[in-house]
């Protein structure tokens, strides 16, 4: 494990693509949204717009949870709160799994447009965006991931095993898990844009 594993308080060079996953209503506000969800929305705002303003290209998951989940496909929780712009030529990609790469056209659509740089941010840090960075890496894309801008729910108690683990902390151990491949800094603010 290196030291890129540690979050940097420097500026990135500018990638080419913003990938936001599964800002969704039911995760991102009301009564069952993640800790701190204004923070995380006001910091993925921020990435949107100035990924926008840069001419870089969007894309945005959205999961289509199991019937009776608070994500399941038609239901108000399974909404993006943060809307697409198409006419600016952003994308909306569904996905069934963690991984935002599997069974959807999210590689070729980067491939096509000649992106191998990118930011991921969204929800949750130890599943789906730790996943679609993972498989991102794998890909041989360079992935910046801002440590402000991913969050999580606190992990339950488990008897015997653990106390409740604070959100926090569950996004800091999946932030370390991606190994020294990926490029972590401390403010979504720090990550730069640019055309692919």
């Amino acid at each position: 494990m290196t030291e890129t594993s540690n979050p940097t308080s420097n500026p990135t060079s500018p990638v080419q693509a913003l990938i936001i996953v599964d800002m969704q209503c039911a995760f991102v506000s009301g009564e069952e949204a993640v800790p701190d969800a204004d923070r995380l929305l006001d910091r993925v705002g921020d990435l949107l717009a100035r990924a926008r303003e840069s001419g870089a290209l969007v894309v945005q998951l959205q999961n289509d949870g199991q019937p009776g989940t608070s994500d399941e496909p038609g239901t108000p929780g399974w909404e993006i709160h943060l809307p697409v712009d198409t006419d600016r030529g952003e994308i909306l990609l569904r996905k069934t799994v963690d991984d935002g790469f599997e069974d959807t056209d999210l590689e070729k659509l980067l491939r096509d447009a000649g992106v191998n740089e990118l930011a991921i941010c969204g929800v949750m840090s130890e599943m789906c965006v730790s996943a679609t960075a993972r498989t991102a890496l794998d890909l041989d894309f360079r992935v910046v991931l801002p440590h402000d801008a991913h969050g999580t729910y606190d992990i339950p108690a488990a008897e015997g095993i653990s106390d409740v683990i604070p959100a926090a902390t569950a996004s800091r151990v999946a932030e370390w898990a991606l190994g020294d491949e990926v490029e972590i800094v401390a403010r979504a603010s720090q990550v730069g844009f640019r055309k692919p």
